[in-house]
């Protein structure tokens, strides 16, 4: 059993090509086809600098490893196939979310920066402070209003309603909430007049 062992060990030692060779081999087809390293490398990752990166992995890996290159293929085609898998273990590492900058034109006849479809059309903090005080101000002089003109303009002017659902809501004719909201909004124009003067 231990000869056969031996034999089995001496078999693959024989199959294996001497280190120096295989060093002098490597070198030999670097010097020829390290470009072609590079853009099987672009080809996958279509940067420039991963592809440096990938190349240079792959050469350290292939180095380090060299001593199982067992000389069944071509160095160049080892290599080859290091480099690639070099580049798709870049692919794996890299994020997958998609980076688009903020001044890019986009859109189906490029009109439109992403910057300005994002952007919020809504008021600005500004202009919501703004809105808020002028809401607080409404609020304080429309509780001075008498009940039934109160009613009105909450439902109608600060909650939004039309006039039909504030009639419904009220139980009143469309008529009569016109003509209560237009007394309310008379009435808090003064105030706020008065109140500015």
């Amino acid at each position: 059993m231990r000869d056969a062992d031996m034999q089995v060990g001496s078999d693959q030692r024989l199959n294996v090509p001497d280190y120096g060779s295989a060093v002098h081999e490597m070198n030999d087809v670097l010097l020829h086809r390290l470009p072609s390293f590079y853009r099987s490398a672009y080809r996958l990752l279509g940067n420039a600098a991963d592809a440096e990166d990938a190349v240079q992995d792959a050469l350290l890996a292939a180095h380090k490893h060299l001593g199982q290159f067992r000389g069944q293929s071509q160095m160049s085609t080892w290599l080859t196939t290091i480099v690639r898998n070099c580049a798709r273990m870049q692919l794996r590492k890299r994020p997958r979310q998609i980076h688009v900058a903020l001044d890019e034109r986009i859109g189906e006849e490029q009109g439109n920066s992403v910057l300005e479809r994002l952007a919020d059309g809504g008021p600005n903090p500004e202009d919501e402070c703004q809105n808020s005080e002028l809401n607080a101000r409404v609020r304080t002089f429309a509780a001075q209003l008498s009940p039934a003109l109160r009613r009105t303009f909450q439902l109608r002017d600060m909650d939004g309603f039309s006039i039909s659902e504030t009639a419904h809501i009220l139980g009143v004719p469309s008529g009569t909430v016109k003509a209560q909201l237009a007394r309310a909004r008379a009435k808090l124009k003064d105030a706020m007049r008065r109140a500015l003067e």
